[in-house]
């Protein structure tokens, strides 16, 4: 029975793909060879770190506009509903990742669950996401190089082209090293919001949380909720601020240790430091200064503590802190970037040219070029808020797309492996479907111009799948053959 079904497994036909099998060094084997990562090159905690340092930057500033959107009540609120919907995603995740660890991330698993179209969809809106938030926060690097006065340096092209030129250096340089270097400044920027609350708790006062004035034409207003009902809404996109990017670890996969068992103990304990820091980060700025100074600042943190004098020393090191916080959430938010962009690349979906990678085993071009289009993005638009929109945008769209292959997987395929269940199973990643979707509606309210902005780029690259790549996949992509595996053994359950 066992070698009648294995050899009808191998009488199914591969899918259509247009690689060149002419010659040895373009056949299946020769064509996989040039597109390697190193692997087992991070263990857990590198991924932990990995999965803090993509979010940390977060903490430091933007979050602070959700509360000129919705006032200290409606961030709140926006903020415990976003931070379930991440939760949910994430332990939604842990079970995909395990199922199928490389470096497709959520393309790979919308790839099984929704086909060809679904990993398009959901790869590409990774991918907008992960280039579009690194050239905003470059800007924002930018931002407090100048208020530092670093080197005489205003904010500006030279401080963005430095940048993308030394911390992508660092990464062609090699995973292992750049996932160190990650880690080392991730760790400083979490002991500075640890170092911070500490001292912005002395200062902390009630009544400074619900400050703002209260828009007495907006339904259901109050001191705690000012813009009203709708200020929830609104606060979305800067309550997901706190977590932006975590969900990017299992694209980690391929260069990791044991990726079955460290990418998912990564993803779960990476979400728990992130809600303890924005939970500490949230109360500590507002309590101490007031909703009202700090809701349109750039550096909230730092206004959060010009109340006293005598936190001036605290106040220099928290802004050379936020620096380090930026600093990190660009390097790994590069990282993803580049291993969504090789992933996709080397299945076809994308020209194969992006997968190639270097002798240390680096996607240098996933790396060069989205790293020239983010810097041209910076330098050309200066509008570092705008391009968070558009990347939070692109993220709403994968994770609901994410949150369905995992709903799709369960019901279609009950019995496939799973060496991590979901806690709750569908339930779980129900909710994250459902407040995903709340999400992307946000992002509408509140700059419907990056929101449509980042719509036509979508529709552009679908065009792009649709009438080319679609039709010159390789087969031979691990998770291509993922799929093609279930699509073989559906069509063998049917006969």
């Amino acid at each position: 029975m066992a070698d009648d079904t294995g050899a009808r497994l191998a009488a199914v036909p591969e899918p259509t793909t247009s690689l060149e099998n002419s010659a040895p060094e373009n056949g299946a084997d020769g064509y996989l060879a040039r597109r390697t990562l190193r692997r087992g090159s991070a263990g857990w905690l590198l991924l932990t770190g990995l999965g803090v340092a993509y979010v940390v930057s977060g903490d430091f500033s933007g979050w602070n506009i959700g509360l000129a959107q919705g006032g200290f009540g409606g961030l709140a609120i926006a903020t415990v509903l976003m931070g379930a919907m991440y939760a949910c995603l994430v332990y939604s995740l842990a079970e995909l990742s395990a199922i199928l660890p490389t470096a497709g991330g959520g393309y790979g698993f919308a790839r099984r669950a929704l086909g060809t179209w679904g990993g398009f969809l959901t790869g590409t809106a990774i991918l907008i996401e992960y280039i579009l938030a690194p050239a905003a926060i470059a800007i924002f690097i930018g931002d407090y190089v100048e208020s530092l006065n670093l080197f005489g340096l205003t904010s500006g092209w030279p401080v963005y082209l430095a940048c993308f030129a030394v911390f992508i250096g660092i990464h062609l340089w090699g995973v292992g090293e750049a996932l160190s270097f990650s880690l080392v400044v991730t760790a400083i920027a979490v002991i500075a919001l640890i170092v911070f609350a500490v001292g912005a708790f002395t200062q902390f006062d009630p009544a400074n949380l619900d400050n703002i004035a209260v828009d007495t034409t907006a339904a259901g207003s109050s001191s705690w909720l000012p813009l009203g009902f709708l200020g929830i809404w609104a606060a979305f996109p800067f309550g997901m601020w706190f977590f932006l990017g975590v969900e990017g670890v299992p694209l980690a996969a391929e260069e990791a240790k044991d990726p079955v068992r460290s990418v998912p103990r990564a993803l779960s304990i990476s979400m728990g430091i992130l809600v303890l820091l924005a939970l500490v980060t949230f109360l500590a700025s507002t309590g101490a200064r007031g909703a009202d100074a700090i809701k349109d600042a750039g550096n909230p943190l730092v206004v959060a503590l010009e109340g006293d004098p005598g936190l001036s020393w605290l106040k220099t090191f928290v802004n050379y802190a936020g620096l380090a916080g930026l600093v990190a959430s660009f390097f790994s938010l590069i990282y993803a970037g580049s291993r969504q962009l090789f992933a996709l690349s080397r299945a076809g979906y994308l020209p194969r040219f992006l997968s190639l990678t270097s002798k240390r085993k680096a996607p240098y071009l996933g790396l060069l070029i989205p790293g020239a289009i983010g810097f041209a993005l910076a330098a050309a638009t200066g509008n570092g808020p705008r391009m968070l929109n558009m990347a939070v945008f692109g993220a709403t769209i994968s994770y609901a797309l994410m949150a369905l292959s995992h709903i799709v997987l369960r019901r279609r395929e009950p019995g496939l492996e799973r060496p991590y269940r979901t806690p709750g199973g569908m339930a779980t990643s129900t909710v994250a479907l459902v407040l995903a979707l709340s999400a992307l509606v946000a992002t509408f309210l509140v700059d419907k111009d990056a929101a449509f902005i980042a719509l036509a780029v979508y529709a552009v690259a679908l065009a792009y799948f649709a009438f080319y790549s679609r039709h010159h996949l390789v087969a031979s992509a691990p998770e291509e053959e993922f799929a093609a595996l279930a699509e073989a053994e559906a069509e063998l359950s049917r006969d």
